[in-house]
C-alpha cells in the first residue's frame, strides 16, 4: 500500500487509492495515528498541507453508517465547506456514509427538505447556517462522536465565536474533537482549553516546510501608479499560467477585474459582494480553464483547493503578515512548483517589513 497506514480498512484504502494519494503529508503523518488512538488534537497548519484529509481519514475510518449525525465539521466559509464535503464524500465512497454540507447564501428551505428526507452521518457547514438548522430542530447533534473546527482563527476573525460555542454546547460531551488553525493566537488557545480534552495533542507543521517549491519575488516600485503597468507585464509574461491576483477590498476587485478585461485578458472577480451562485460560477470557469485569471480579496486566500495555480500576485500587500502566508499558499500546493510575486509601493514598505519579520521568526 502506498499511503503507509496499513491499519486502515480496505474500503478506505481503496478510496484513498482512487483519489491518487501517494504518501502522507507531514500533517497527515502526525495527526492520523494520534486520531486513530482517540486523542483530541490541535493542529497548526496552513492550507495546502493536506490537513483536511488529516482529520477526514481517521473520522471516515472510525465512523459507521447509522441513522444519526456522528461527525460535525465547522468551517468559516462556504467554499471551504464545499471542499471539505467533497473530501469526505470521496473518502467514504465505499463506506455508505451520508455526507451533507450546509452554508449561507443558499435557500434554507433546500436544507430543510434535505434533512426531512435523510439524516446525514457527516455534517459540514458554516456556523450561521448550522445554528439556524439546529434552532429549527432540523439538525440534532447530541450524539456527535467527532467534532472539527477548521480554520479556527479565521472563524474568530469573522466574528463567529459565539455561534461556534453555542453549537458546540449542543454536541455530546464525550466526543473526540479536532481544532485546526493556521495561527494560534490567544483566543484560539482559549477556545482549545474550552472544548478539547486536557490531554489533547498539539501538532504543528512549520511554515518553512510548507512552501519549499514557491519562488517568492518582491518587485519594488517607485509609486503605486506603476502597479497597473507592472501587472499587465506579468499577466502577459505568464499568460499560460493560472493566476490569482490579490487586492485589498471588494471595490478594488471589481475595478481591477474591469481594467484587466479592458487590456484584453479573460478574468473573473472573487469577493464578498458576489452572490453564492456568481462565486461558484467564477470558480468553475477558473477550475475548468475557461479563464486563467482571478482577481480576489482575501475571502479566497484560505480554503480554496484550486489545483495548478502557477502564480500568485499580491497587487496590494496585506497589513497582516500571516495573510501573506495564506495567500501564497494558493500556489505550490503539496509539493508542486509555484511563484508568488508582490508589487510593493513605497507606502507598503512597513507591511513588507512585517512579512519579513514573520518569516524570520518562523524559520528560527
Amino acid at each position: 500500500m502506498q499511503f503507509e497506514f496499513e491499519s486502515l480498512s480496505k474500503p478506505l484504502r481503496d478510496a484513498i487509492s482512487l483519489m491518487g494519494y501517494q504518501k502522507p503529508t507531514p500533517i497527515q503523518r502526525e495527526v492520523i495515528p494520534l486520531a486513530l488512538q482517540g486523542f483530541d488534537i490541535m493542529g497548526q497548519a496552513q492550507t495546502g498541507t493536506g490537513k483536511t484529509a488529516a482529520f477526514a481519514i481517521p473520522i471516515v475510518e472510525m465512523a459507521k453508517s447509522q441513522d444519526r449525525a456522528i461527525a460535525l465539521v465547522m468551517t468559516p466559509t462556504r467554499e471551504l465547506s464545499m471542499q471539505v464535503k467533497q473530501e469526505f464524500f470521496a473518502l467514504s465512497r465505499f463506506k455508505n456514509l451520508r455526507v451533507y454540507s450546509f452554508y449561507g447564501g443558499t435557500m434554507v428551505q433546500r436544507d430543510l427538505e434535505l434533512l426531512s428526507r435523510a439524516i446525514p452521518n457527516i455534517v459540514v457547514g458554516t456556523p450561521g447556517r448550522l445554528k439556524d438548522l439546529i434552532q429549527r430542530n432540523a439538525l440534532v447533534l447530541n450524539e456527535i462522536q467527532f467534532l472539527v473546527l477548521d480554520e479556527a482563527d479565521m472563524m474568530l476573525d469573522l466574528g463567529f465565536i459565539e455561534d461556534v460555542e453555542w453549537i458546540i454546547s449542543k454536541t455530546a460531551k464525550d466526543r473526540q474533537s479536532f481544532l485546526f488553525s493556521a495561527t494560534i493566537p490567544k483566543q484560539v488557545q482559549e477556545l482549545a482549553k474550552k472544548f478539547l480534552k486536557p490531554e489533547y495533542k498539539f501538532v504543528k507543521v512549520i511554515s518553512q516546510e510548507l512552501y519549499p517549491m514557491i519562488e517568492e519575488r518582491v518587485i519594488k516600485l517607485s509609486s503605486s501608479g506603476q502597479k497597473l503597468t507592472e501587472l499587465e507585464r506579468l499577466l502577459r509574461e505568464y499568460s499560460e499560467e493560472r493566476i490569482i491576483v490579490f487586492v485589498k477590498t471588494r471595490k478594488d476587485a471589481k475595478e481591477l477585474t474591469n481594467w484587466v478585461r479592458s487590456q484584453g485578458f479573460s478574468a473573473v472577480a472573487l469577493h464578498g459582494d458576489m452572490t453564492q451562485k456568481k462565486r461558484e460560477n467564477a470558480l468553475k470557469l477558473f477550475k475548468e480553464g475557461k479563464t486563467n485569471i482571478v482577481i480576489a480579496t482575501d475571502v479566497a486566500s484560505r480554503g480554496l483547493d484550486i489545483k495548478n495555480v502557477g502564480l500568485v500576485i499580491n497587487f496590494h500587500i496585506p497589513e497582516n503578515p500571516e495573510v501573506y502566508i495564506h495567500r501564497i499558499g494558493r500556489t505550490g500546493r503539496i509539493g508542486a512548483k509555484g511563484k508568488a510575486f508582490s508589487l510593493v509601493s513605497p507606502e507598503e514598505s512597513k507591511a513588507l517589513y512585517r512579512i519579513k519579520k514573520l518569516r524570520q521568526k518562523v524559520s528560527a
